[in-house]
């Protein structure tokens, strides 16, 4: 059964909240787990992950970044919606979605070792700021501007998800990533677009969704769910 998926408000430094999805384990949680969505915002389909990662044993929290300039903006899937997304991502500093992150971090309280995961445009941010700040762990799916900011290294245990046939990130830019960081877990899934992982989007592919989850689970357990100490953000 999937664990319950919720709208609470978050704590933030300079405005009164934000709005964020929020599931928690029927037991204790082995970890936390940060999500950062894609450019449609804060939708359905992030926070089913969220429950997911609930029922995998972890809290799990995901803010409406747009929140900081106007509440409640989700974007539709389209072509439109996601101009309309980018624009939305290009008003928020990098200020801005690490302070989100931070107020996330300090929400699910202490649950030991935080990971910090994002899709498409989150999965960029969720690069940038794993490169920056002390969490335990980065779960990455298709951050699509990785390329652009292949210079960084995360400071944590990292993975990747990929699909081959993505046309955001292409197969020979996802290889860079691989040469440039060979420590790194990048995974391609064969016959994959970009946003794979979503059943809500038309590129969805059940199989490598399948497989990148269960990959996921066994990366979170073997560096989230052994550490008891929480992020100092």
């Amino acid at each position: 059964m999937q664990a319950a998926k919720k709208k609470v408000q978050v704590p933030f430094p300079d405005v009164k909240s934000f709005t964020g999805w929020r599931s928690d384990p029927a037991g204790p949680a082995k970890g936390g787990i940060v999500v950062l969505h894609a450019v449609y915002g804060l939708t359905d389909h992030i926070g089913d992950v969220c429950a997911r990662w609930a029922d995998a044993g972890y809290a799990a929290v995901a803010p409406a970044l747009y929140d900081r300039h106007k509440p409640n903006v989700v974007h539709p899937y389209s072509r439109a919606g996601a101009d309309a997304g980018i624009e939305s991502y290009a008003a928020l500093t990098e200020d801005d979605i690490f302070g989100f992150i931070k107020a996330c971090v300090k929400s699910l309280g202490d649950v030991g070792g935080v990971a910090l995961s994002g899709f498409c445009t989150g999965g960029t941010w969720c690069w940038r700021a794993c490169a920056a700040l002390d969490l335990t762990a980065q779960v990455n799916f298709y951050g699509s501007h990785v390329p652009a900011f292949i210079e960084l290294k995360p400071r944590c245990p990292t993975i990747m998800h990929y699909g081959d046939s993505d046309t955001i990130v292409p197969i020979g830019e996802v290889e860079r990533i691989k040469s440039r960081h060979p420590n790194i877990d990048v995974h391609v899934y064969p016959g994959a677009g970009h946003a794979f992982f979503n059943p809500e989007q038309a590129t969805h592919n059940g199989a490598a969704a399948a497989l990148a989850w269960q990959r996921s689970l066994a990366f979170m357990e073997q560096h989230v769910a052994s550490k008891r100490q929480a992020p100092r953000l």
